[in-house]
């Protein structure tokens, strides 16, 4: 017998836009039974929205992972020498003031707020917005998602974030209460002030 093979429109390939779950009213799923859920699957990226929906989305390929690392590279090398904060990668959960359980691809909170937290909530997903948000658009999905994902990081308490599209070569600068800045192919862009002396070097994501 032949083995199964999967199509490329098939959840398993990293191409295909994310999958959303309505769950309410039949399910409501508290932050404990996510964090199993997520934990017993550790290969999908789930999301939960402030609506209840579960997000599922199938791992990044690797053109993508490797940009993301690179990024995520970037930042934490900067977070470690400012030692004002601290950096990280996608696989870290935030539970947003509006109930949301969202995981930028990169991330960096102030230390002096994780400093309120207790030792079992830094265990947890962390209770807070981050300073910073990085999400690198994925090429099945639609600008519009990926934005309005910016626009909840902002709304909840965001001080700085970036929109990467890799595939037109763009970056939607966004920050509180400002219109969004968009860069065409830039080769660096500056994370000051919330970020003081972070470049992100762009041409190794070009």
């Amino acid at each position: 017998m032949e083995p199964a093979t999967h199509s490329k429109d098939t959840p398993t390939d990293p191409g295909y836009p994310p999958l959303v779950l309505r769950l309410r009213p039949v399910l409501e799923l508290t932050q404990d039974q996510f964090l199993e859920l997520s934990s017993l699957n550790h290969d999908l990226h789930l999301e939960l929205t402030a609506e209840g929906e579960l997000v599922v989305m199938p791992p990044a390929g690797g053109e993508s992972s490797n940009v993301n690392a690179g990024i995520t590279a970037q930042l934490w090398i900067w977070a470690k020498r400012d030692g004002t904060g601290a950096a990280f990668d996608s696989s870290g959960g935030f539970v947003l003031p509006n109930g949301a359980v969202r995981s930028p691809d990169s991330s960096w909170v102030r230390r002096s707020r994780l400093e309120t937290l207790t030792t079992e909530q830094r265990r947890r997903f962390l209770p807070l917005c981050p300073d910073f948000v990085m999400e690198l658009r994925p090429s099945s999905d639609r600008l519009s998602i990926v934005q309005d994902k910016m626009k909840e990081y902002m709304d909840n308490g965001a001080r700085l974030g970036w929109l990467i599209d890799p595939e037109q070569k763009r970056v939607y600068v966004y920050r509180p209460q400002r219109p969004v800045r968009e860069q065409d192919a830039p080769e660096t862009v500056s994370g000051d002030p919330v970020l003081p002396g972070f470049v992100l070097n762009l041409r190794e994501v070009w």
